[in-house]
């Protein structure tokens, strides 16, 4: 089993916490069976899978996450169904994360894109730092709200996209494996415009001066980038001696 990726899924609620309840419906319930699926398929796909719960218990949020870190699984997924104050008012998935950055909200972004191309709502990816099976777990966690329980249609769509649900949560994990085993190059770009006269006019004077400029193209802005290297000692080098030329500079992945 070593250095096979590995995930852990916790079922949120259970045992004598129901979760959320609407007209006999038990948010526990749908958690446990959506986890199990999501497990099954991601185990199909080469991936190991622990699990908190498999069968209809209490843990507390704390043991929750005690057991996601003994673990040393690579990421802990809480799977969880929304609900309001007023049923029938909320609608869509939505994907929780303890903070923005780095690899909890990669994988976050990755589910939630999954979850939309379903059929869902898009509620977004949210910072929530006060759950504790977010704040207390040392790797990278989510938690998946897959619809709302109080809403007729969302529980029409749950039961109906079960497999589906599940199939995109596990495109978003294994995705974001992908680009974790990624190699990193670091690149440094000097300039962003909206117009890609700007963007071609300073990369032909960083090329003038000897820099291999080239332009990036990313959601509607020119991006004037130099080199792309492996290392960041290299990327720092070529950093240091654009802002001797003057350049404004910053450090991106890609």
């Amino acid at each position: 089993m070593e250095g096979m990726r590995t995930v852990i899924i916790d079922a949120g609620h259970g045992g004598q916490e129901p979760g959320a309840v609407f007209e006999g419906r038990r948010e526990k319930d749908d958690n446990l069976r959506l986890a199990l699926k999501l497990g099954e398929i991601l185990e199909n796909e080469g991936v190991r899978v622990l699990y908190t719960r498999t069968t209809d218990v209490y843990q507390s949020p704390s043991l929750k996450a005690e057991i996601g870190n003994r673990s040393d699984a690579d990421f802990f997924i809480s799977i969880h169904r929304n609900a309001m104050p007023v049923p029938g008012t909320g609608s869509g998935a939505l994907t929780l994360i303890y903070e923005g950055g780095g690899e909890a909200e990669q994988l976050a972004r990755n589910i939630q894109r999954q979850l939309v191309d379903t059929g869902f709502a898009d509620l977004g990816v949210q910072e929530r730092p006060g759950l504790v099976v977010l704040n207390r777990t040392r790797m990278p966690a989510v938690l998946v709200e897959a619809g709302f329980i109080d809403n007729p249609a969302d529980n029409q769509f749950f039961d109906q996209n079960l497999d589906a649900i599940a199939q995109a949560i596990a495109n978003g994990v294994t995705m974001t494996f992908q680009e974790m085993e990624r190699p990193v190059h670091y690149q440094i770009q000097t300039g962003a415009f909206r117009e890609p006269q700007m963007a071609a006019q300073l990369e032909e004077q960083l090329r003038i001066q000897g820099f291999p400029a080239f332009v990036v193209e990313e959601d509607g802005w020119y991006k004037v980038r130099v080199g792309s290297f492996l290392s960041m000692d290299n990327a720092v080098n070529m950093e240091q001696q654009l802002r001797a030329y003057g350049y404004p500079t910053v450090m991106v992945r890609a």
